[in-house]
């Protein structure tokens, strides 16, 4: 595997993470920790989203 495969891989991850992140803190979380939940599953997305700018750079 090369650095763009292995950037590919880790973007699907976080994307998968961050889409777990904000739907437990939206569907089974109601109080505060779900706001929580929620800004860290974004904060997962916006690394993907620099993982995913890396690809062919790096």
């Amino acid at each position: 595997m090369n650095k763009n495969t292995v950037l590919g891989w880790a973007t699907l991850i976080m994307v998968i993470m961050g889409v777990l992140l904000v739907c437990l803190g939206a569907f089974k979380y109601d109080d505060v920790a779900g706001y929580g939940f929620g800004a860290v599953g974004i904060g997962f997305f916006s690394i993907a989203w620099v993982f995913n700018a890396l690809k062919g750079r790096v």
